[in-house]
């Protein structure tokens, strides 16, 4: 293997470092380093053409199924799905079976990923068992090397509960992230609650239903001095709360996932059950809404909420279906058209994908300064493919976006300085 690696004429997009040139980056021993005054004869060299050179993407919300349900996605399927998308790191929500509530799950899921495609980062329960009854122990989970804490799919029901969380967190340096739903108002429910779910008699779920539990965690934090962060932001009204709350101080990130940004609740319409999650897809307002946060700082990051599952959940009455849908492979092509519609920078977007979910999880990464480790994407804005299942990666084929004809594509990816993704 090569210890010198050269990506020649690329556009570098460092936002950390305010850089945004066309700038050779050469990585030695799995590091970025300085160039030198010649390019060894045994140097691995990419004339890269002016595409992009960005800090590596990180998604800072997946679910990887493993341990439990292998049968959906496993951490090396999910991890070869993530270097395909463009990204080098991810962060694993804890309802796996067992719920990564305790350290021997976390250490399963890190000796799993020695060696996988992309970095990952367990995100450990909030509660024992993630049933909102009793806090699991931060300090032998954090020991073991989780990241942050959720009990994402179950929002924490008990206030008193979550005020605790945010306490006890708080003493272990660990963010607490928050499945944001009021359950009394989403319960049974399962598409928004618009003149789409009325026409096909669907019981809907009220935008109510997420922001009402935002500002009872917004609150919270305010109460306790805590760093909280709100998972995938789906309505226009969370979106106020938050704004509000950041006015004030509160010790609060956000952020939103592609397919709401980019789809409503009609591509529920035909019953599609690759169109169902929790949060489900909104209305239009909402949609414009989150796209604006999303310019103007309000929602701190994108995150896809990459949720396989098998036929066995989907293809079933719409009411049975299991919420969720993939998205590594998706989301930087779905993101890329926020700078092409002229919303977003392409610094905006790197901020997004990968400068602030290193920040928020206190994780690597999001530079790309000499001496720092070499987790890179290169990123071809203009390529067009057709998204397609022969072509997927993940395990499960859970995709409204299946048929569509994107733009923009990860062509190279590397963990320090190893190549995980070529599509060179």
């Amino acid at each position: 293997m090569n210890t010198l690696i050269i990506l020649k004429n690329g556009r570098l997009i460092d936002p950390v470092n305010s850089v945004d040139a066309q700038v050779d980056v050469w990585i030695k021993d799995g590091c970025i380093a300085g160039p030198g005054d010649s390019i060894p004869v045994d140097a691995l060299v990419y004339d890269l053409d002016g595409k992009w050179v960005v800090p590596g993407l990180i998604d800072m919300h997946v679910h990887l199924r493993e341990p439990g349900q292998e049968y959906k996605e496993t951490i090396e399927s999910g991890t070869a799905a993530a270097a395909a998308g463009g990204f080098t790191a991810v962060a694993c929500m804890p309802n796996t079976n067992p719920i990564n509530d305790n350290a021997s799950v976390t250490r399963f899921i890190l000796e799993k990923a020695v060696g996988a495609a992309a970095r990952v980062y367990p995100v450990g329960a909030i509660s024992k068992g993630s049933n909102g009854s009793e806090l699991a122990e931060y300090g032998e989970m954090k020991m073991a090397g989780v990241a942050a804490l959720s009990d994402d799919g179950r929002p924490v029901v008990d206030s008193q509960l979550m005020r605790r969380a945010m306490e006890y967190a708080s003493s272990h340096n660990l963010l607490v992230i928050s499945h944001s739903e009021e359950s009394s108002l989403s319960h049974n429910g399962s598409m928004n609650e618009s003149v789409v779910s009325t026409r096909l008699g669907l019981k809907g779920i009220p935008n109510a239903a997420e922001s009402i539990a935002v500002f009872r965690e917004l609150a919270l934090a305010e109460l306790t001095g805590a760093s909280v962060h709100i998972a995938h932001v789906s309505t226009g009204d969370s979106v106020d709360v938050i704004r509000f709350a950041k006015d004030r101080g509160v010790r609060v990130t956000a952020e939103t996932s592609p397919h709401y940004f980019t789809l409503t609740d009609a591509a529920v319409e035909g019953y599609d059950t690759n169109a169902k999650m929790n949060p489900p897809l909104r209305s239009e307002l909402d949609r414009q809404k989150i796209r604006l946060a999303l310019q103007d700082g309000t929602l701190d990051a994108i995150a896809t909420d990459h949720a396989p599952h098998s036929v066995l959940e989907k293809s079933v009455e719409f009411d049975h279906a299991a919420n969720g849908i993939i998205g590594l492979e998706t989301s930087l092509p779905l993101s890329l058209a926020l700078v092409r519609d002229g919303l977003i920078s392409a610094g905006r977007l790197v901020e997004l994908m990968s400068v602030a979910p290193a920040r928020i999880l206190g994780v690597p990464g999001g530079s790309l300064a000499i001496g720092e480790v070499a987790d890179i994407t290169v990123i071809d804005p203009d390529r067009q493919f057709v998204y397609t299942e022969e072509t997927i990666i993940s395990k499960s084929r859970n995709s409204p976006f299946i048929g569509w004809k994107l733009q923009g594509r990860a062509v190279l990816t590397l963990v320090g300085g190893r190549i995980t993704h070529n599509g060179l």
